[in-house]
This record gives C-alpha cells, sequence and structure tokens, in this order.
C-alpha cells in the first residue's frame, strides 16, 4: 500500500521545522538492516507530512512539515528490532508511518530523524475461525483485510472514514472509530492481541490468550491510543464477526440538536445500539441532505432478529420526529469517505478542520453551546457547524466542523484549536474521541490528564529513556509544534 497525501508539495521550499540532519553514519548502519530504504529528497520529503488539514496548507506553498533523514520499510519483525535498536543506541528521532492517514500531525517524521513507513507488514499471521480471531500485520490495509475476511464470512466491523488509506496499526495506535462502531465497537472494543517493539523492553507480546481476564493491570491498553510513543506495534490480534444477514435503515428530522440527542440518549438506554445512529444541525443537514431541520440516519445490520428489534426500538422513540426517505442513509453511505474538497479550500486560502470531542449525554447540550460559541468568537471564522457521530450508552461524540478566512491561516488556526480545546475542557468534555492528540493537541494534554500526566511521563521515560520514539506526540518527549 502506497500512502495516498491530499495534495502535491508545489515548488521545493525548505520545511515548516528546521533540524539536524541525520549523521551519515547512522544513515549507513541502518541500510545494513536490509529493508527498502529511501534518502532521495522526494521521498524524504512527501514522508515529512501526513493529512494534517495545516501541513496541507503548508504544502499549498510548497513546503512539508519537516525533512526526515530518512524513510525505512521494513519487511520482518526482525527488522523493526534492529531499527529500533540502532535509533535507540544513537538517540535518533523514530516515527511510525503506515498510512499516514492521521489529521491531528502524530504521523510527521522530525527533520533528520527515521520515517519508518510499516506498510510492508501485511501478513495474515493466524487466523482462528471457531473464536472469530484474526492476527495480522500492522501494515494491513482495511480494504485489504477486510477482502481477506470476506472469503470466510466475516468482518472487523471497522470502517473509519480513512478506511481506504489507513491500516489496522494506526487505527490501535490512535485509539479509532469506525462509522459503524455503535454496534461493532470503537478499535479498543475490537483488539485481543498486540506485539509490540520497545527500545528498553524488548518485543512484547500482550493479550492474544482469551477475551477476557484478570491477570494484572491491562499492559496492552497501555499501547492503544499511545500514538507511536512507546514502542512500534508489528502485529494486531482482532475479533470479528459474521458477515451481517440483514440491514435495515430509516432517518428522521428534528427541530433542534438537543431534541434529537435525547432521542438518540433513549435509544441507546433502552438497550438498542443501531450500526449508525448520526445527527445532524440546520447547516449539515442543508449541505448533506438538503432539509432545513435536524437529520438523524439510521442504519443497523446483523442478525436479522435483533435489527428488527433495534429498529422498532428507533421508531418508538423518534415517533415526535418528522419520518423521512430513508434514501437519505443512502446519500451519506455515497459520500461518506469523500474528503476531496479539504485541499482545494486550503489552496484558496480557506482554513478548514473538524473537532472531535466527546461527554456524558447531560453535558452534551452545554458542551455544543459553548465550543460553537468559542469558535464563532474567533475572528476570521466564517461558520461553525456540528453532527454527532457515535453515541453510547451514557454519552455521545460532537463532531465539528469549522472554516475561516483569516488574514493568516496558521494562528488563526491554533487560536481557533486553543478556543475548542479550552472551552471542551472547562465543561467537562474529553479533548478527542477519534483522531488522538497528535501534535495538535498536544500542548493540552498536561491539562486533560491532570496529575495523571506525570505518570504518563514516567511510562514514557521507562519505555523510551532517550525519547526517540515520536518526540512531541501526546505532549511527550520533545516541541510538538
Amino acid at each position: 500500500m502506497k500512502p495516498i497525501m491530499p495534495n502535491e508539495i508545489q515548488g521545493m521550499s525548505e520545511p515548516r521545522f528546521a533540524g539536524p540532519a541525520l549523521d551519515t553514519r547512522i544513515i549507513e548502519k541502518l541500510t545494513t538492516v536490509g529493508c527498502p530504504t529511501a534518502i532521495d529528497e522526494p521521498t524524504r520529503r512527501d514522508a515529512g507530512r501526513d493529512w494534517w488539514p495545516l501541513s496541507i496548507g503548508w504544502a499549498a506553498q510548497g513546503s512539508p512539515a519537516t525533512l526526515p533523514g530518512i524513510v525505512l520499510r521494513p519487511r520482518h519483525q526482525a527488522d523493526v528490532e534492529a531499527i529500533v535498536a540502532i535509533c535507540h543506541e544513537s538517540a535518533t528521532p523514530l516515527t511510525v508511518q503506515a498510512g499516514r492517514s492521521g489529521v491531528v500531525g502524530g504521523a510527521i517524521a522530525p527533520t533528520g530523524g527515521v520515517a519508518l513507513d510499516l506498510t510492508d507488514l501485511t501478513a495474515i499471521v493466524a487466523q482462528d475461525d471457531d473464536s472469530g480471531w484474526i492476527t495480522v500485520g500492522a501494515g494491513l490495509s482495511g480494504p485489504d483485510l477486510e477482502a481477506h475476511l470476506a472469503r470466510t464470512g466475516r468482518t472487523v466491523g471497522h470502517f473509519p472514514q480513512s478506511f481506504d488509506i489507513s491500516t489496522v496499526g494506526g487505527w490501535v495506535a490512535c485509539r479509532g472509530a469506525g462509522q459503524l462502531s455503535n454496534r461493532y465497537g470503537k478499535i479498543e472494543d475490537i483488539i485481543r492481541g498486540l506485539r509490540v517493539v520497545t527500545a528498553t523492553h524488548g518485543v512484547l507480546h500482550l493479550g492474544d490468550r482469551a477475551p477476557r481476564s484478570s491477570v494484572g493491570p491491562d499492559l496492552m491498553g497501555l499501547f492503544v491510543g499511545s500514538e507511536g510513543t512507546l514502542g512500534v506495534i508489528t502485529e494486531v490480534t482482532l475479533a470479528t464477526w459474521p458477515v451481517a444477514e440483514s440491514r435495515q435503515q430509516a432517518a428522521y428530522s428534528f427541530t433542534s440538536v438537543a431534541e434529537g440527542n435525547e432521542a438518540c440518549r433513549r435509544i441507546l438506554q433502552r438497550g438498542a445500539h443501531p450500526a449508525v445512529l448520526r445527527l445532524y444541525d440546520e447547516v449539515e443537514s442543508k449541505r448533506n441532505f438538503d432539509l432545513d431541520d435536524c437529520a438523524l440516519i439510521v442504519l443497523d445490520e446483523g442478525d436479522p432478529l435483533t435489527v428488527a428489534a433495534h429498529m422498532a426500538i428507533v421508531d418508538d422513540e423518534c415517533a415526535g420526529a418528522i419520518a423521512r426517505d430513508a434514501t437519505l442513509v443512502d446519500k451519506w453511505l455515497g459520500h461518506r469517505n469523500d474528503v476531496s474538497a479539504l485541499a482545494p479550500l486550503w489552496e484558496r486560502q480557506i482554513v478548514v478542520d473538524t473537532i472531535e470531542i466527546a461527554g456524558r449525554w447531560s453535558q452534551l447540550a452545554d458542551l455544543h453551546r459553548e465550543v460553537s460559541a468559542a469558535v464563532a468568537a474567533v475572528p476570521g471564522t466564517l461558520l461553525v457547524s456540528v453532527h454527532q457521530s457515535h453515541a453510547y450508552l451514557d454519552g455521545a461524540c460532537l463532531y465539528f466542523t469549522f472554516a475561516g478566512r483569516p488574514e493568516e491561516a496558521e494562528p488563526y488556526y491554533r487560536a481557533v484549536w486553543d478556543a475548542a480545546s479550552r472551552a471542551t475542557l472547562a465543561t467537562g468534555g474529553a479533548l478527542s474521541h477519534h483522531h488522538g492528540i497528535g501534535r495538535n493537541r498536544a500542548r493540552f494534554m498536561p491539562e486533560a490528564l491532570g496529575t495523571a500526566f506525570g505518570l504518563l511521563s514516567a511510562i514514557k521515560d521507562d519505555l523510551d529513556p532517550r525519547h526517540i520514539f515520536n518526540p512531541g506526540v501526546l505532549g511527550l518527549g520533545g516541541t510538538s509544534w
């Protein structure tokens, strides 16, 4: 799988963030590992960015975010172990990359560092059909995983917006969510085992024994959402489901987001969890469905009896809403992964991004109001909109979109994220639901974790005492942005 970037780097300007060049002696050592290696400038420039919208703007101006010193594509577990050992010994920054589909700058290798491209680690290591487990290389892409599983009538059910360009290891490292997560769970609900290469504790084999256990703390969970800062995930074991026998869909509209969210809360708390339960505000309903009120689209799949029961509860709780044509769901399915407009907007100097946060049902209305107001108050903002994308028994994710046309893109972008993040934390919400922290949100980690940030820093110091792994991401081991 070759990573697909949103736009070409126009021209050959200097990287946005400079740094010391990688020592030629380290390059020579790394090339002895024997895996494919690239030191040509076009490959390195391309590896200095991901789908972070800010880096899309920089690319349009001719500049990558960074210029890593070398790009390595390991083909075997032993390759990764050798590379980690060399980087640890020489204190060389090492950033794990694969699809580079992240949108918060977490896969950007520092200038002069190593970009570790795992997209050749694609083996199907093991498959247990009775238990529904599959173990795969961390570089396996979503489409290739699902194509393999389809031959045995199974699915992982994890379909993020980045599905076509992301990898299994990336899902785990960033604690991702698929668009059908109400049914199948977020990635942390699907993982059953990991293999991780660390700098100080060798290769760790975590999980892989049973669906649940009581054998000390959850050490596997330590690496889920670690965003490459603690080690390199090389293999992942996932639970799978039988391919759905039945699918039903419906659509409704409400007079307000609050009214729609209340219906969603009642649906979830009655025990129904349709695969998709997405509620849009008036702005996004008009843009996506040409409706003037707040659209709710619903899709469920699975056993026919289960699907029928869930959809009956949905219909019951939406009795006071306006029933809409169920083909609105088809409309959403047709464009749900389309992000083609993002790069052209940045190239026209319109700053656009999304901010996903989460909170309890009791907080959701306040979060909607406070975050919307905070972003709208930043000079240059043109619009703020929101939809609720993932819902649970006790809360949900709010997914904001903002657009602005400021005099200067970067200060405006930072001001919006400052305003939204501070409003989220002040209102009691979670800083991120599924995009992760990366570099973009790293400055808020101490406040988001409180005293627990010191514990995370201590774990980083033990597993990565020379701070080689993704320095700056999660606010650990270096300057983020």
